[in-house]
């Protein structure tokens, strides 16, 4: 299974009707299948809003080998991480085993 990433575009409070029309039929004939796209209005009336669209688009060849070099390091650093905490939780007696103990 590949993984994909969120994207976003976002779309300035200054434009044109005519121009966003353009902007948002240009960004949804450009979506794949299966993009879950979302629009939203964000920001304020201090900083200005902003139409927010966002979707989900899969890897690009370069952000896949470049994440593909790096997984295999961040694995095995996990792993060895999570045989360690593995090794420490068995050194710790449960309540179980301390009630065990003190009716024995």
């Amino acid at each position: 299974m590949r993984r994909r990433v969120k994207e976003f575009v976002e779309v300035s409070d200054h434009t044109s009707l005519d121009m966003l029309i353009k902007t948002l039929v240009a960004i949804r004939d450009t979506l794949d299948e299966g993009a879950d796209a979302e629009m939203k209005l964000r920001g304020d009336d201090v900083f200005g809003r902003r139409l927010s669209i966002s979707y989900f688009r899969e890897l690009s060849e370069e952000e896949a080998a470049i994440e593909a070099r790096y997984a295999d390091a961040q694995w095995s650093a996990d792993a060895a991480e999570i045989e360690r905490l593995q090794r420490e939780l068995d050194e710790i007696p449960s309540r179980r085993d301390n009630r065990i103990r003190r009716v024995a």
